[in-house]
């Protein structure tokens, strides 16, 4: 066993660790909440249909990450390795998803937005059968459209129906619904950098893992035809034939009406939601920029003597970190509420910044490694902490449109570090540090006016 399989494993220990801390503390409340149902009057009805919205989200949610996961740990690789690419031009694939981004934000209805990114990722995903460069670069502009879309129109549906249908009356927090996302979407992760691993070594291509994507995002798109558009029980599936908007008083109803122009002004004269903004830009443009830069950075310290770096077995590490880190959030913020999401986020912006410093002060494998699996553990406490916060904030007929823009400077970000980048170390130390000092910046930006 090498020290990559020993470190997943002390990972995936951690984190059953938690898990079971979790079910205990879960047992030891069971008896207040069945006081608190009985108080609130939750029916049977109500659970039930709580119960039948989370598994219909979660399937499908499941199967769009898993699609996303599976070429995770190959991109880097399949274009610099097995396609002979130079760095820069795997940096251009890089930016040119990111540009093609910024146009994904203004699709109207979410579920239309959710089928459009099943074949549009589809179509990312069969471009790489061709190692022809304008074909990778039609293949990125999709990739980089479906990724957009990924992070915003899932999650604005969910927060959108959870308010319509009221779940919170059946017991069910949105802070517990992003908590549980985030460790659902960590062990889809772990899977899936196992799996893709196992396909690239049987069947020795490193296209194999964007194939299985594209299987995935097919039964993905049938599940969201079938039963957010056109369900077949609607006694059973209240409210999901109609398509999804999002609702506001404060906002016109009319979606045709509500132009960049009013999104961005929503953004500007909210400094919460501005600072929202500031910290996605910051905190997920490093983390893509990390994405990038982690093969590199791990290639150059990693020890010679080995064959070749496990570059499946570490993402699923990296994954086990981001799972650890979200069955944290569920403990500080849900269960033992120790901290507010926005404390939370003061601290994360401090501990990623400090992580990806660890490459510029040692060549050392194994403390780059773990440095890399504490920015990681970051991330899974980020994303369940920043998505309560925008669910707070944001109000839902804009939402989805609010989050695309905000995506517009994370794009523009990545674009500008990746556009001119240049072979070698030098560079990629310099977007480490540049990176730690905007995280700095944000934590000091957090607690002076999200603080809460």
């Amino acid at each position: 066993m090498n020290s990559y399989d020993s470190a997943f494993l002390a990972l995936i220990s951690a984190c059953g660790l938690l898990t079971w801390q979790q079910y205990n503390k879960k047992n030891e409340m069971s008896l207040d909440d069945k006081v608190l149902t009985q108080q609130n009057a939750v029916t049977p009805r109500a659970k039930a249909e709580a119960s039948q919205f989370t598994r219909l989200f979660l399937t499908v949610y499941s199967l769009v990450m898993a699609s996303d996961w599976l070429q995770g740990p190959y991109v880097y690789s399949l274009y610099k390795d097995q396609f002979g690419l130079q760095e820069r031009i795997v940096g251009l694939l890089f930016v040119t998803g990111f540009l093609s981004g910024a146009i994904s934000g203004y699709f109207h209805g979410r579920r239309t937005a959710c089928l459009i990114f099943c074949v549009t990722y589809s179509v990312s995903c069969f471009s790489t059968l061709v190692p022809s460069l304008p074909v990778l670069f039609f293949g990125r502009v999709f990739g980089g459209l479906s990724t957009s879309v990924m992070y915003s129109a899932f999650e604005s549906w969910m927060v959108t129906e959870f308010h319509k249908r009221h779940i919170d009356q059946s017991g069910t927090s949105l802070s517990s619904m992003f908590g549980i996302t985030t460790t659902l979407n960590s062990i889809v992760a772990i899977l899936s950098g196992v799996f893709s691993e196992w396909l690239v070594e049987v069947t020795h291509t490193k296209r194999a893992p964007f194939m299985a994507s594209a299987g995935l995002l097919t039964i993905a798109f049938w599940i969201i035809w079938a039963y957010w558009i056109n369900p077949p029980f609607p006694p059973i599936l209240p409210l999901l034939i109609l398509e999804n908007y999002g609702n506001s008083h404060d906002v016109d109803p009319n979606p045709a009406n509500i132009t960049p122009q009013s999104i961005l002004k929503t953004i500007l004269t909210d400094k919460r939601i501005l600072t929202l903004g500031l910290a996605s830009c910051f905190f997920e443009g490093s983390m893509y920029l990390f994405v990038f830069f982690w093969t590199p950075a791990l290639k150059a310290a990693f020890n010679p003597s080995t064959l070749s770096l496990p570059l499946g077995m570490i993402f699923a590490s990296f994954m086990a970190s981001v799972m650890l880190g979200s069955l944290l959030f569920n403990l500080l913020i849900s269960k033992y509420q120790l901290l507010s999401p926005s404390h939370l986020l003061t601290i994360i912006f401090a501990m990623a910044s400090s992580s990806l410093l660890t490459p510029l002060l040692s060549r050392n494998e194994s403390l780059t490694f773990w440095s890399f699996c504490v920015f990681e553990l970051c991330v899974g406490m980020y994303w369940p902490s920043v998505g309560y916060l925008k669910g707070r904030f944001v109000e839902d007929g804009v939402r989805a449109r609010v989050y695309g823009m905000l995506r517009i400077p994370l794009n523009i970000f990545v674009v500008v570090a990746l556009g001119v980048m240049r072979e070698g170390e030098a560079y990629r130390n310099a977007v480490f540090l540049v990176c730690n000092g905007l995280l700095v910046v944000t934590s000091g930006i957090f607690y002076l006016i999200v603080w809460e």
